[in-house]
């Protein structure tokens, strides 16, 4: 049966209806209410700058410990940052390296997550067959890759192309019991689970403007107490004596009203529910992937229980390249106005749909309907 749909879900938000947003993982949304605060907040920092970014730094605070609470944090550990890559790259300019250690990444990871890696030691990287059924065996795979010389290991918490679990408290203990560092891209866990910070890595950092409901540009940065007093802002601001985090979160005559904001997404899955948003988005998302199974040649990928994401192998010569999966979406998008992440794999790419509070599943029964014939 066909989800139900959320109740005044589309409402909360002003996307065109006439496109089936079927990719909120990739950019998010941000609902009304939210717009509306962060409206006042700039209306506020024009009418008064002085006032405004004098007393910006403490607001920040304020705000950093209410989205803290949201996500069982300690408010000292996180900090506000701009996004997934800037988190990495803090990161990994907190860890010591000497010549020759490595670093372990796989070949799920975000782009500019692992460009940043790459950047400061040698990277080996772990092959993730799409197709491995369980938890068990993606932390196999992962454990077979770890060496002598991995200093640090950087994992997706949940991986943008697979919609599935990578880096495990289970994992992320055998690591540290190897004396491997962990560094954990969770891009997509705020909003979408429960407790995201429950693995205890070395680093961890998400997005907020995703499955949060904040504006863009704002996510968070968490790092464990022993690794706090090394990190560096990668630029210096007057705040820097204050250390981590205040000195990391400090840009002078920057547009901070997005992180001020972002609490008031938090509030919003709140009162919507969020355990009931979350039910419903992984519902749509099922439901979507089930349509999608039933196209000749689709093939579903095993996927982790309660994420508002699913995948599907693409079947092969579609999608195979960089170029043909950016094609294909965007053929998508032009021709039948939905909205997907068409992801590139040699032997065929593959295709993910999400599931959020505006969604119907009638846009998904739409895009199930008309795909076979960009599969030709």
């Amino acid at each position: 049966m066909s989800p139900t749909p959320f109740p005044g879900g589309p409402d909360l938000f002003r996307l065109d209806p006439g496109i089936a947003h079927l990719n909120h993982g990739s950019f998010g949304a941000v609902p009304v209410p939210v717009q509306e605060a962060q409206a006042a907040l700039r209306a506020e920092a024009h009418e008064d700058p002085d006032t405004f970014f004098v007393g910006v730094a403490d607001r920040i605070a304020a705000a950093r410990a209410r989205v803290a609470a949201h996500l069982g944090a300690d408010p000292d550990g996180i900090a506000f940052i701009a996004n997934a890559t800037e988190g990495a790259n803090l990161a990994l300019d907190a860890v010591p390296l000497a010549e020759g250690d490595e670093i372990l990444v796989t070949d799920h990871g975000y782009g500019t997550v692992v460009a940043a890696a790459a950047r400061r030691a040698p990277v080996t990287t772990v092959p993730l067959d799409p197709g491995l059924p369980d938890e068990d065996a993606v932390r196999e795979a992962v454990l077979a890759g770890v060496t002598p010389r991995t200093k640090v290991a950087v994992l997706d918490h949940i991986s943008s192309p697979t919609a599935r679990v990578i880096a495990t408290p289970r994992l992320l203990a055998e690591l540290a019991a190897r004396g491997v560092t962990t560094v954990v891209d969770g891009a997509h866990a705020p909003g979408m689970v429960a407790d995201p910070l429950a693995g205890g890595a070395d680093f961890w950092f998400g997005n907020l403007h995703k499955w949060g409901y904040a504006p863009p540009g704002t996510a968070v940065l968490a790092v464990a107490p022993a690794h706090r007093a090394r990190i560096r802002p990668l630029v210096p601001s007057w705040e820097d004596g204050h250390g981590f985090p205040r000195s990391v979160e400090y840009r002078a005559t920057a547009d901070y009203t997005g992180w001020l904001a972002a609490p008031e997404g938090l509030d919003l899955l709140d009162r919507l529910d969020a355990a009931r948003v979350r039910v419903h988005n992984t519902a749509l998302a099922a439901h979507g992937a089930a349509l999608l199974a039933r196209i000749p040649g689709l093939a579903p990928l095993p996927y982790t229980d309660g994420l508002a994401m699913r995948a599907l192998r693409l079947p092969p010569g579609i999608a195979e390249t960089p170029a043909g999966a950016r094609a294909l979406r965007e053929e998508l998008a032009a021709r039948l106005r939905v909205r997907v992440l068409i992801w590139p794999w040699p032997g065929g790419g593959g295709i993910r749909v999400c599931g959020q509070i505006y969604n119907r599943p009638e846009e998904y029964e739409r895009l199930a309907a008309a795909l076979p014939a960009f599969l030709g």
